[in-house]
């Protein structure tokens, strides 16, 4: 059809069949009102149009399914009223130029899974359930959104983990410059994926969490070595260590001492020269493994980092 199908403020009992239907002017449904007898309210799976209005008091009760359709323009759920037992809108596989998913009242889960979006504008209250989201491409969103609500939403998922759409969330914030947004992300990413490994992969991952936030949180190995740093100082200078060798003329500084102790390869021959006493000898061997696992843990969170997407 060259033209565009108008019904707007129509009444409709049963449902309406658009499959395969091709509207190169559009489709607008402004303020219809569809109860469906059966499960489906609009059947449009593969339609193609230039664009497609269920919005301005639009109101559907059934599902409306529209699995690979195809919408040159703008498909517009603005202002809409939908609702249906469990799935309430099938948009998988789809390509949509801009999707506006603003609705008034909505229930049941949305399917977004497989499409292509170019503009994807909504807001948290547009997924009152689950949301399937597992493939979903945009090139932006749109819509006043906060990170935590971001992270909310992907995890509405009902597919459960799955690595793609962090990264596809990750990938949107760094193409308009919100880096540490995009670090935020990919460190609930991790910490999902968390929940799928073995208890030895969880301990390892909540240990690489705690040291270094999975290496997109560098800095809290830089105040772990300042707190080690600090008490090590503190207590070598109160209780000091042994002089190996009594004839050895040396001077002990209780910070260069400590550090010693935390860098794996000792490079300032502290470790040789004194010997820790009484119970300060356990604090000496804490030192020494906090040193290495903070070693270990910064070039596994860096080499996490640094891999190409998809390989965790």
């Amino acid at each position: 059809m060259e033209g565009g199908a108008f019904m707007r403020d129509m009444r409709v009992t049963g449902g309406l069949r658009f499959i395969g239907a091709k509207f190169h002017g559009g489709v607008y449904l402004q303020r219809s009102v569809i109860t469906a007898t059966g499960p489906h309210a609009v059947r449009a799976d593969f339609m193609e149009s230039g664009a497609a209005e269920f919005s301005a008091g639009f109101t559907a009760t059934g599902v409306i399914r529209m699995r690979g359709a195809r919408v040159n323009g703008v498909l517009s759920f603005d202002g809409a009223t939908l609702e249906a037992p469990g799935r309430v809108l099938h948009l998988s596989h789809a390509q949509v130029e801009e999707l506006i998913l603003n609705p008034a009242s909505i229930k049941g889960e949305v399917n977004l899974g497989y499409s292509r979006i170019g503009v994807l504008l909504d807001n948290p209250a547009a997924y009152a359930d689950r949301v399937q989201l597992t493939g979903l491409t945009y090139e932006s969103l749109r819509g006043h959104w906060t990170v935590a609500e971001r992270l909310d939403w992907l995890d509405r998922d009902p597919d459960g983990y799955k690595p793609q759409p962090y990264e596809q969330l990750a990938s949107w914030f760094r193409r308009i410059g919100h880096e540490p947004d995009a670090r935020r992300v990919l460190l609930a990413k991790q910490r999902r994926r968390r929940g799928t490994l073995k208890p030895t992969g969880r301990v390892w991952g909540r240990l690489l969490d705690f040291v270094v936030g999975y290496g997109y949180r560098p800095w809290l190995a830089g105040l772990w070595v300042a707190v080690l740093l600090t008490l090590g100082t503190v207590v070598f200078d109160a209780v000091r260590p042994a002089q190996i060798d009594p004839d050895e003329v040396r001077s002990f500084q209780p910070f260069v001492y400590t550090l010693d102790l935390l860098v794996p390869v000792s490079v300032f021959e502290q470790r040789g020269a004194w010997e820790p006493v009484g119970w300060t000898q356990w604090l000496a061997w804490t030192l020494v493994a906090s040193g290495w696992i903070l070693a270990t843990a910064l070039i596994a969170g860096a080499a996490r980092v640094l891999r190409p997407s998809g390989n965790s």
